[in-house]
């Protein structure tokens, strides 16, 4: 008998960071408000989820992350102000920063507890739904929607999916790493995962990174696990509860993906999407091409 199919329409965005390495930017101001060009990552991020079908955005919020609200809501004085003064493009780009027919969530997560405790957060509004977590700082370039394309692999074969790359080894301390068994040169089954082993520890060097898509069985595991690295309710050890009774998979998605929570990815980003920003991309590869290094 064919599963009924399940639809998509929830995204939970974890945004309780304290974003300590760009401290003193992050002291007052999410790192997810930090802007790519003229968009901030948030925006990305919920652009890529919309690009997949959801409509349902979920924050899980902490202190002095009232900006992120401020920016998904109708700003009604600015609006006011560009019909006022005929600058019409600006306008339309600060109504469509959240598109018509979806919808903004805010959950406070009271206490720093991690990844695994910001997604339980949650679990009110995604009820028995299967879902997708979206980390905003892993910053996705891709001419289809990495996460369009994991709820695709998702409708395809009913099961969780862990989007994953290869990373090098003396990195695996950064990310949870995968062990699998492969299905086909772009899926792999999980056969174990773990919270940021030392290189010489790692299984594999197959990280994942900042995006999963997951059945709600994901809760009762959450709850189960109880605190693990960092004193902090990790995702990963739920993810790894989950994988002994319902099959999960890794995807090695179509794309590039910049890692915003460092300088170095962050200041990649800016580069590579200034180079495609239609408005300045011709001036500032000829300011690149001009600049010289000391």
């Amino acid at each position: 008998m064919t599963r009924p199919l399940k639809i998509i329409r929830k995204a939970v965005f974890p945004v309780a960071g304290m974003g300590t390495r760009f401290l003193p930017a992050t002291k007052a101001s999410p790192k997810e408000m930090m802007a790519i060009v003229d968009k901030p990552l948030i925006q990305y991020a919920v652009e890529e989820a919309v690009a997949a079908g959801v409509t349902d955005m979920i924050f899980v919020t902490g202190r002095s992350k009232r900006s992120i609200e401020d920016h998904f809501d109708t700003a009604y004085e600015l609006e006011a102000e560009l019909e006022k003064k005929g600058k019409l493009e600006l306008l339309r780009l600060t109504r469509e920063v959240i598109p018509e027919g979806v919808n903004c969530i805010y959950i406070r997560q009271s206490e720093p507890l991690g990844l695994g405790h910001a997604v339980l957060c949650a679990q009110p509004v995604i009820k028995n739904e299967p879902f997708v977590v979206i980390l905003a700082d892993d910053f996705m370039v891709s001419d289809v929607s990495v996460t369009r394309q994991m709820v695709d692999v998702f409708d395809r074969h009913h099961s969780s999916v862990l989007g994953v790359q290869d990373v090098p080894r003396e990195l695996t301390r950064q990310y949870g790493i995968v062990s699998s068994a492969r299905v086909n040169h772009e899926l792999e089954q999980v056969t174990g995962i773990v919270e940021k082993p030392r290189p010489e520890d790692a299984p594999t060097t197959l990280a994942v990174v900042g995006r999963y898509v997951l059945t709600p069985r994901i809760f009762h595991h959450l709850h189960r696990v109880g605190k693990g690295t960092g004193g902090e309710i990790q995702l990963t050890d739920g993810i790894a509860a989950l994988i002994e009774e319902e099959r999960v998979l890794a995807y090695r998605y179509k794309g590039t993906r910049y890692d915003c929570g460092s300088k170095i990815g962050f200041l990649q980003a800016t580069v590579a999407m200034g180079l495609e920003h239609p408005e300045v991309k011709a001036e500032f590869a000829e300011y690149l091409k001009n600049l010289k290094v000391p």
